[in-house]
């Protein structure tokens, strides 16, 4: 079953839980003159997610596709939502355009963003932060909604389960819960920890976040920099020996 919330003015998260890995797989969703999907979900997944922006506005009015790094959940369907969307346009770092989505994935070339880089769809105006391997991968970066405070945060703030839309409980704890677990199994070292880890967590701190827009779990709103210095505290703990 797939959800659909309003987690932030405009900002509506499509959450679909998948039992057989306990996870949730959540896009977003910012209704704006121009339109932008924040994770396109995997191909399996693109009729759901699909079906729910069309609740919401018509599909084929999308016209910015951003996601994190390359992965399937992160941009697997962007080819299907750029076949739907005639002016649609990923958008990302130039690393991921140029080492991976405009040859696999993108029907139409990518929009490369310089790190502090603002793209604006109207009302609301994001910015792009240039985050190597935070979550994980080479090209990763995220978007930061100036207006509101909101940081779409991809894998940071994940918490297993079939949680709640948004909460202001504590989103750390579970996170560190996954972490260990994962840490025993075959997604092991599924975060990397480097030298750069806590300055790039410190950074994101400094935003000052009121919402934490996750991809796998709730929502955070409240104390975002308290929420990154307890992250990078819990990353340090289970990740730093390893």
């Amino acid at each position: 079953m797939t959800r659909i919330t309003e987690i932030a003015a405009d900002l509506y998260q499509i959450s679909t839980f998948i039992p057989e890995v306990n996870l949730q797989f959540n896009q977003f969703l910012v209704r704006d003159e121009q339109p932008l999907l924040f994770h396109t979900g995997m191909n399996r997944l693109f009729p759901v997610v699909r079906d729910a922006v069309a609740t919401l506005i018509p599909p084929s009015q999308i016209r910015w596709i951003g996601f994190s790094h390359f992965e399937a959940d992160e941009c697997g369907a962007l080819t299907a939502w750029q076949t739907l969307a005639p002016s649609a346009t990923g958008v990302c770092s130039l690393v991921a355009k140029l080492v991976s989505v405009d040859d696999v994935v993108a029907l139409r070339p990518a929009q490369a963003l310089a790190d502090g880089e603002q793209l604006c769809t109207g009302t609301y105006r994001f910015r792009f932060l240039q985050t190597p391997h935070v979550p994980h991968c080479w090209e990763s970066g995220l978007l930061f909604e100036e207006t509101q405070g909101t940081l779409l945060c991809s894998d940071l703030f994940h918490q297993n389960g079939d949680g709640e839309p948004s909460t202001s409980a504590d989103v750390v704890g579970p996170f560190k819960r996954m972490l260990v677990d994962y840490q025993h199994g075959p997604f092991a070292n599924y975060l990397p920890y480097t030298s750069h880890t806590e300055a790039t967590l410190q950074r994101l701190a400094a935003l000052k976040p009121r919402t934490l827009a996750t991809m796998h779990g709730s929502t955070f709103v409240g104390d975002g920099e308290q929420a990154f210095a307890d992250l990078a505290q819990a990353m340090k703990d289970v990740l730093a020996g390893h």
